[in-house]
């Protein structure tokens, strides 16, 4: 006589929320895993159903960095943790001007967290993911006591490949240099703060989270060599940004308020909480440092490309012992635009 099929429940996600069974490494977790994440990551390493992803590489220097997500609310105007996930690791893999290969992800989530909000995350990361051409390989889920977490938290790892002959380093800024910001500054914090704060804007204020290396391959294949460094201002905003080069060069900048893109409802919404601008996070935009001959042919390049129309020359690298960042007001005075000073946001990414 045949073995009578036993066939598992369908997860319920109008219903169900994760228990300490769906990361305890049984038949539990392997449905969590078929149901929710393999839908929505789909691409053939991941398939294979391995503990890791074996995969050919290109000529050319390797990149790689990792970050991990905390940000609260989950959900947020222009975005979620699941798309910022993606886009954050992938932009930090693009500042080397490199083209990114793969994603790694990792899961850290509470007992008692909805399975449709699961759902909803991961299925945002891997359209996150399919739209950049970057696929989520491998990744790990682990499931925390009731109390111990705050929902979802997760970790990303990205690889990428740079061209060979580029270099882009945070002690490559010069005198002289130009600076080039990508565009509008403030958007990711301010929709993310007002979602904490129940503020209702005229204007909806939305998250600018998008992933920058198709506009960073525009910026190599015209700058090139000229290029000296990128960054993209999350946490601290472009003022952490422009210090920490400032300190590793050996530099200063001498920046103009004037010349920095900021929306009026970004700059009235900070007003009203008590922030500035520039140190306010960002999800979707690059600052760059770039030999003085290459700016204005640079410039034109990122305002033919969607994510970089906004982009304006902001400021010159100066010599600078000190290592100051300061900046011209619209009023015609100066400011020194400091490190920031304890947390302005937190659980911003």
């Amino acid at each position: 006589m045949p073995l009578p099929k036993f066939r598992a429940r369908k997860l319920d996600f109008a219903h169900r929320r994760v228990d300490l069974s769906h990361g305890a490494g049984g038949r539990a977790m392997a449905q969590l895993i078929d149901e929710i994440f393999r839908p929505a990551f789909d691409n053939a390493l991941l398939d294979r159903g391995d503990d890791q992803a074996a995969f050919d590489v290109a000529a050319g220097r390797m990149v790689i960095s990792t970050d991990a997500y905390v940000i609260s609310p989950l959900f947020f105007p222009g975005g979620d943790i699941g798309s910022l996930a993606v886009h954050g690791t992938i932009n930090d893999v693009a500042m080397a001007g490199a083209r990114p290969l793969h994603l790694a992800a990792s899961y850290i989530i509470e007992e008692g967290f909805a399975l449709a909000d699961l759902q909803r995350i991961a299925q945002s990361m891997g359209r996150a993911a399919r739209e950049a051409g970057v696929a989520i390989v491998t990744g790990d889920t682990k499931v925390v006591e009731r109390g111990k977490g705050d929902g979802v938290f997760i970790t990303t790892t990205g690889i990428g490949v740079v061209p060979t002959g580029l270099d882009l380093s945070a002690d490559r800024a010069r005198v002289g240099d130009r600076v080039i910001l990508s565009g509008f500054i403030g958007d990711h914090g301010v929709a993310v703060m007002s979602q904490r704060a129940n503020l209702g804007f005229e204007t909806a204020i939305l998250s600018d989270s998008a992933a920058l290396h198709g506009l960073v391959a525009e910026m190599v294949r015209v700058a090139g060599g000229s290029l000296r460094v990128m960054r993209d201002p999350t946490r601290g905003g472009l003022a952490a940004s422009l210090n920490e080069i400032a300190r590793t060069s050996g530099c200063g900048f001498v920046i103009e308020e004037e010349r920095i893109p900021v929306r009026d409802e970004v700059r009235a919404a900070c007003e009203l909480l008590g922030l500035d601008p520039l140190y306010v996070a960002n999800e979707g935009k690059l600052v760059a440092v770039v030999a003085p001959e290459a700016a204005e042919v640079l410039l034109a390049a990122m305002r033919s490309h969607p994510l970089g129309k906004d982009a304006a020359i902001i400021g010159v690298v100066i010599e600078d012992d000190q290592h100051f960042v300061q900046m011209t007001t619209s009023f015609g005075g100066g400011r020194i635009v400091d490190w920031l000073a304890g947390e302005q946001l937190p659980r911003i990414c």
